[in-house]
């Protein structure tokens, strides 16, 4: 049984660090939203309450034992406001999976982060590296990684997850594809935008995506050019995609979780086959 998967506002690290779990066992339809990075609650309701930090916001949730020493072993910019953080985990035994996220502990800073791996296993395994992207903002471990932070800063790591990580073993699925629809203010806020057209190139018809830029000003390059649509994801573009075997996964802030839940209801889409990222 195949099964297609739509992806409405899912993170661009999601899906690059899961794909290799994604289109083995589903068909896939994904749209993003840039924004910052979050976790996922499945056919979750959004409340309004008044801000936690990291620790009182998953107190409840499953964490490893590990605490791991890292070391930042290369930056870059992934956008104007999004950096990309390289780091060295020293302890052998440290693992995660696709999908979890790391307690982020800084020295002499009292706060603790909370961020996505953008990473995939594979490379920790190999290499021993993870990697971050942290958007700019004045939370406490955000601002220290975009202002502070340096090459061979020291920090020390935990990982962690919503319910606990369950491997799916994937029995009586075929492999599908994913279709990913990943929306942002202009092409320089796409973040992974050449790693998408990678996996684009290399999984041919397996992966699609429609990049949307609704406030575009400058010249979209060559490459990028084909794949990009100007104004909202919207009704139209998804509804070519309903059927009973597909699966559809939100990520992004919390109206456009709702316009896109609420778009999803109006097209037929059971609520049981919504899936979406909640916003802290």
């Amino acid at each position: 049984m195949a099964h297609a998967t739509i992806y409405v506002g899912f993170t661009v690290p999601q899906l690059l660090r899961g794909a290799s779990r994604i289109f083995p066992t589903h068909s896939a339809l994904v749209v993003l939203r840039h924004s910052a990075f979050c976790y996922c609650t499945v056919n979750g309701t959004i409340k309004s309450k008044r801000k936690m930090d990291h620790l009182e916001r998953t107190a409840n949730n499953f964490r490893q034992e590990i605490i791991s020493q890292a070391k930042v072993c290369g930056m870059t910019n992934e956008s104007e406001r999004v950096k990309r953080l390289r780091l060295a985990v020293a302890n052998k035994d440290f693992t995660f999976k696709a999908g979890q996220w790391v307690d982020f502990f800084i020295p002499g800073v009292s706060v603790v982060g909370g961020f996505s791996i953008c990473s995939s296993p594979g490379l920790l395994e190999r290499e021993g590296i993870l990697e971050l992207a942290v958007k700019h903002s004045v939370h406490p471990p955000a601002h220290w990684i975009h202002t502070e932070c340096t090459l061979d800063s020291e920090v020390a790591l935990r990982v962690g997850d919503l319910h606990g990580y369950q491997e799916g073993k994937g029995n009586g699925y075929k492999m599908g594809t994913v279709k990913l629809y990943y929306s942002a203010k202009n092409t320089s806020e796409l973040l992974f935008k050449k790693n998408i057209l990678g996996l684009m190139n290399a999984f041919p018809g397996k992966i699609t995506c429609r990049f949307h830029v609704t406030q575009q000003s400058s010249q979209i390059c060559k490459e990028l050019e084909p794949h990009v649509t100007e104004g909202r994801i919207s009704e139209k573009d998804l509804e070519k995609h309903v059927s009973k075997d597909t699966l559809w996964y939100i990520c992004g802030p919390p109206p456009m979780i709702e316009s896109i839940s609420k778009l999803l209801s109006n097209i037929g889409v059971p609520r049981n086959c919504v899936f979406f990222e909640k916003w802290w």
